[in-house]
């Protein structure tokens, strides 16, 4: 049967990770599609670094590398539970992954995170990390708040939402590690983004002035091509929209060629965009192909918000007029 770890990421006297791991276990074991195992770094006590040959080459000098090596190869998949230090993984978890390649490599893993943000930060450089060694890093990801998920920052009483997130992490986790050759997928928060502008078209065609306010910072700077030559804040943002919505009966938004790039906590997207709609008369209005371009910012919870847009239209330098038939 497939075999996961649940990885104590922290060694630290006083940690939250070994109560944050039980409940991770103790939701795990209901399911009957795998087996789990804690794996706690306290029982693998690794020196800093000290085999004299990389990792990559598989030949380990000391008994305390083979026996961390024997643990993890005997894993199809890992649920890494992390604290955020200093807005970095633990030095300890850090060390314990560099000791071994491939031992890691092909395997899924998924992240639960804790910190006073979250932990996201951490989580993000892990999965920076596990992608290298060839791992197969999984969505979504469970951030758990010291401020609202630990009594008096110290007894983990986690909102009941977290346990719907985890169940979904469990459940990728297991089927990406089931035939043992969980190689790295889509990059998960570049599915993120584009998941983030689906939904934007779909508020459009729903012409949903509710659901387009939560996929915009409220601070959004706007470079749409009517005037002014910037609107400042979601609200204006959503006035936009809403003339949009009044000209048009029925209205919709093509996304076309859209290329994200993420970083940790900023991303940006370019593409083509195109609205057509139809009129109250019943005309059709083809719309104009727009170049588009898309800030994003990471927030506390883990999720994208809007917040710089910038359409445009090609100018015809000899008059002054914007070219607006041409197509991607």
């Amino acid at each position: 049967m497939t075999r996961i770890g649940i990885l104590v990421g922290s060694t630290r006297p006083g940690r939250r990770g070994e109560q944050v791991a039980r409940w991770v276990h103790e939701r795990a074991a209901r399911r009957g599609d795998a087996e789990f195992e804690l794996i706690d770094l306290l029982d693998h006590p690794l020196p800093h670094l000290d085999e004299p040959l990389p990792a990559l080459t598989g030949r380990y000098a000391h008994p305390h590398t083979r026996a961390w090596a024997e643990t993890v190869a005997r894993c199809d998949g890992f649920v890494m539970v992390t604290p955020e230090y200093n807005a970095s993984v633990p030095g300890v978890l850090k060390n314990a992954i560099d000791y071994l390649h491939a031992e890691w490599t092909d395997k899924a893993v998924g992240f639960v995170s804790y910190g006073a943000r979250g932990g996201t930060r951490a989580a993000r450089q892990l999965r920076t990390l596990c992608g290298r060694l060839g791992m197969g890093t999984v969505s979504p990801r469970v951030s758990l708040s010291l401020h609202t998920d630990f009594e008096e920052l110290t007894t983990f009483r986690p909102d009941a939402r977290h346990a719907e997130v985890l169940d979904a992490l469990l459940d990728r986790v297991v089927a990406r590690s089931a035939d043992g050759t969980a190689a790295p997928g889509p990059d998960p928060d570049e599915a993120a983004i584009r998941g983030h502008l689906d939904r934007l078209v779909d508020a459009i065609r729903t012409k949903d002035l509710d659901a387009l306010r939560r996929l915009y910072a409220p601070d959004v700077v706007s470079f749409d091509i009517d005037p002014p030559l910037q609107h400042v804040g979601v609200d204006a943002k959503l006035k936009n929209w809403a003339r949009v919505f009044a000209f048009f009966a029925e209205v919709t938004y093509e996304v076309r060629d859209l290329v994200p790039t993420v970083g940790d906590d900023l991303a940006f997207a370019h593409g083509f965009g195109r609205l057509v709609g139809t009129l109250p008369d019943g005309t059709a209005a083809g719309g104009m192909w727009v170049r588009l371009t898309l800030c994003l910012r990471r927030t506390d919870d883990d999720t994208w918000l809007i917040t710089h847009d910038q359409v445009s239209v090609p100018l015809d330098i000899r008059d002054g007029t914007g070219v607006v038939d041409i197509e991607p």
